[in-house]
């Protein structure tokens, strides 16, 4: 009985020691382990915004005969976006290349720079309703990465001046009745910049695994 007993007692505290040892693991790990976490909510986020800003996008480009929408693109092409005023990653290399700081920052400013335009955005109610309150959820993950990852580098913008609006009012100016070529620029320039910030927030996710291939 006293050997059972004994041997039932060590049992118990090889049980405890593993346990403890579990526990601790996941303490240690806990930081990495919440920032995958929130990078994970923030690329699903602006995926769902991107696949968005497509659907939109190409409703509003099925609506149009087919001369308007090639004399669309062909203004697009040689026109720009507000956004092209942030400056970002001319190529997927400098994407690569740009610390995990500058990205979050660049994805920042984007999402920030279409909270009041969103809400003038054309097509569906039930899919344009859907943007305004994403984009301030996925601008709140992002504010939160980036304070998580301020350390990285000494002398970059701190976050509270990050909330300001870094340029004027190109979309602003924009309401309801904006003619075809408006529309256009405003929902091409919306799905452009969501395919940024996924890129941008993708990458940067990526980092968080030194094994893995983040290339574009």
């Amino acid at each position: 009985v006293r050997l059972v007993l004994l041997l039932l007692s060590e049992t118990v505290c090889l049980s405890v020691v593993l346990l403890l040892s579990v526990v601790c693991l996941g303490v240690s790990s806990q930081p990495i382990t919440d920032s995958q976490r929130l990078f994970s909510i923030a690329v699903n986020r602006v995926t769902h915004l991107h696949l968005l800003a497509q659907r939109l996008f190409s409703d509003f480009e099925s609506s149009l005969q087919t001369e308007e929408q090639r004399q669309l693109n062909k203004v697009f092409l040689q026109d720009f976006c507000n956004s092209d005023y942030i400056i970002s990653p001319i190529d997927k290399h400098e994407t690569q290349r740009s610390s995990v700081l500058k990205l979050l920052s660049i994805s920042y400013r984007l999402v920030e720079s279409w909270e009041f335009p969103s809400r003038s955005l054309s097509g569906g109610s039930s899919l344009r309703n859907q943007i305004s309150p994403r984009l301030s959820e996925l601008k709140t993950g992002i504010l939160l990465l980036i304070r998580a990852n301020q350390d990285e580098a000494e002398n970059y913008p701190d976050s509270d001046a990050l909330q300001h609006a870094p340029y004027g009012n190109y979309y602003q100016s924009l309401g309801g009745n904006e003619s075809l070529r408006q529309t256009y620029e405003l929902l091409a320039c919306f799905k452009k910049d969501m395919h940024k910030v996924e890129t941008y927030l993708t990458v940067a996710k990526c980092r968080l695994s030194p094994e893995a291939n983040c290339t574009l």
